[in-house]
């Protein structure tokens, strides 16, 4: 069955009855092994009035994020232009008390229990599920998206990280057992994984990191971006409803939006145990050098130029095409795993191309919560980097490619203060063009042409990132070669940013940063890692120093012996070297 396709062309009837019975089957099982606990209590938030039906803003004569004459935060819809708010931004008092109150709380939110934790993670689950319209209108108004795409970079991952949690986070902290040796044998040795206290991250999707966060058995401060200032308050608000239904502190979570000049305060502060980090490769190596002050470590994810490698023979172009449209236009393009480099092979380029071509011309671009069924791709948040996307695409025409649709910003006639860059196609696209180097984070298709499979492979680690990749193909060996050589931190075979669905280690290699956030892995760096070594049998034995080794030492030369014995002992490689540690440790004795 396709992703996100509920009855896939050409299933009989008898198909669609197995269907449902596994549905059944799959809602009783829920029912008898999920249900041990209840669902967490119902609560509500406050939600903003701008997300109420037939709002209307007024629409700024100039939309940016600074005000004149002020240190506030401008908020407004980058797909339309209306203003939203004002937010104030955090100072270094601001963080200070922040830190603190998240430092107090945690102390008696360690000593919780998984199944506490897990009492708040499905109390916020239902709040999302129930108020999913009013989440998906935030998203939009904020970043100027689409409600798909809301759902999809919101929503959805959201409730699975809530899931995954949920039902796996416990076992992920669970002390785990670990082999000992022949000397050490009377001993048995764990590790436990320990809340670090007050965490921070700096993050596209504020409730991801909260949720890892608070399941550790920490507390958190939020720094969101401030082009989604308005937005941040609302999404803190609903987790820290959660924590008050479940009777615990909302003071676990701390939401700070400041500008860029106080933002070091906050990665250097001595009170933070660690930082989690998404932006760009700039403004990551001064958080690094920020928080190096406080040796406060740091999991950095800094973009990627993702490739998509399609083989010559996948079965299904166009159920392919579908797969890199949406990796490449979804949000406008501005995904860390959007979908940067179509690498294709030889026989199936041409194709491809003339599949893609006629739908790239027809999307359609504008508010989609003005105009909800007229909108394919929403706007950008912001008109910052439209000039060097331009420049970069002309300068690619200029060397060798083909600009076959968009290539430049579109002024909207309906929302000319809005963030719209075209749909954008570009093909014959070679490695050493700046286009195929530099991420772009903007809805542009682009297309290079691969002889073969180790050249797809070479064209796809040409760059300096390392995040993700796609391929597609039916060639088992292919595909395993693909996957083994792509040097990056995710692969999705034949689909496009799946692992990122089910909760695998997430984070790359090279440029795109070091660290993994999500699974097992994510949850794991949040903690302490403890290393516990205890007796087997306390009361019957336990380590005790033999005299020849016993301050003050009466014969260095015994000791020595005595050593030596333990090490051929202990690990000699052959039966003849044991028996001779043996003999030393008797002789020695």
């Amino acid at each position: 069955m396709d992703t996100l396709a509920i009855f896939p062309s050409g299933m009989s009837w008898l198909g669609l009855g197995a269907a449902v019975t596994i549905v059944v089957l799959t809602g009783f099982l829920f029912t008898i092994l999920g249900g041990t606990e209840e669902l967490g209590p119902s609560y509500t938030v406050s939600i903003p009035e701008q997300c109420t039906p037939g709002w209307k803003g007024e629409e700024l004569d100039e939309v940016q994020l600074k005000v004149h004459g002020s240190s506030a935060i401008q908020c407004y819809c980058p797909a339309n232009g209306r203003f939203l708010g004002l937010v104030n931004p955090a100072t270094a008092d601001g963080i200070n008390r922040a830190v603190a109150k998240a430092s107090e709380a945690q102390v008696q939110w360690a000593k919780t229990s998984f199944k506490q934790r897990r009492k708040v993670l499905r109390t916020l689950l239902r709040y999302i599920l129930e108020n999913q319209e009013a989440i998906s209108t935030a998203a939009c108004l904020d970043s100027g998206k689409t409600r798909i795409d809301s759902s999809f970079g919101e929503i959805l991952v959201t409730a699975e990280k809530l899931k995954w949690t949920i039902a796996h986070g416990a076992k992920a902290l669970r002390a785990e057992r670990r082999p000992t040796n022949f000397l050490m044998s009377y001993k048995v040795n764990e590790v436990q994984w320990e809340p670090l206290g007050v965490v921070a991250a700096c993050f596209h999707n504020l409730l991801g990191p909260i949720i890892s966060s608070l399941f550790t058995g920490n507390a958190i401060i939020v720094k969101g971006s401030e082009a989604t200032a308005w937005s941040s308050k609302y999404f803190t608000s609903i987790i820290q409803g959660a924590l008050k239904a479940c009777g615990q502190s909302p003071g676990l979570v701390q939401s700070v939006v400041c500008w860029p000049s106080v933002a070091p305060y906050l990665t250097s502060h001595p009170g933070l145990s660690h930082i989690t980090f998404i932006g760009s490769r700039p403004v990551a190596l001064e958080v690094c050098k920020s928080a190096a002050k406080a040796l406060t470590p740091v999991c950095v994810e800094l973009g990627g130029k993702d490739a998509a490698i399609i083989l010559d023979d996948v079965k299904n172009l166009y159920k392919v095409a579908s797969i890199l449209m949406r990796g490449v236009f979804q949000s406008a393009g501005q995904n860390c795993i959007g979908v940067e480099r179509v690498v294709a092979c030889p026989n199936v380029y041409d194709k491809l191309i003339e599949i893609v071509e006629p739908r790239i011309r027809a999307l359609r671009i504008g508010s989609a919560l003005d105009d909800p069924e007229d909108v394919d791709v929403g706007a950008m948040i912001s008109g910052a980097s439209f000039n060097r996307l331009e420049d970069t695409i002309a300068e690619a025409v200029e060397q060798g490619a083909q600009l076959l649709v968009g290539g430049k910003r579109y002024i909207h006639p309906k929302y000319p203060k809005g963030h719209y860059f075209s749909p954008t196609l570009l093909v014959d696209v070679t490695s050493d063009m700046r286009v195929a180097r530099e991420e772009l984070f903007a809805p542009v298709f682009v297309v290079m042409k691969a002889d073969s499979v180790d050249d797809a492979i070479r064209i796809a680690n040409s760059t300096p990132y390392g995040l993700g990749a796609s391929v597609f193909g039916t060639n088992q060996r292919d595909i395993d070669k693909a996957v083994k050589d792509v040097r990056v931190g995710m692969v999705s075979v034949n689909d496009f940013a799946v692992y990122y669905a089910v909760q695998l280690p997430f984070g790359g290699v090279k440029g795109s940063g070091y660290g993994r956030f999500a699974g097992e892995e994510g949850l794991r760096s949040l903690c302490n890692t403890k290393a516990v070594c205890r007796d087997r049998f306390p009361s019957m034995l336990s380590t005790a120093i033999p005299k020849p080794l016993d301050y003050p030492i009466k014969s260095a030369q015994k000791g020595w012996e005595m050593c030596r014995g333990i090490v051929e002992l202990g690990y000699g490689e052959t039966l003849a070297r044991r028996r001779q540690g043996l003999w030393r440790l008797l002789r020695n004795g």
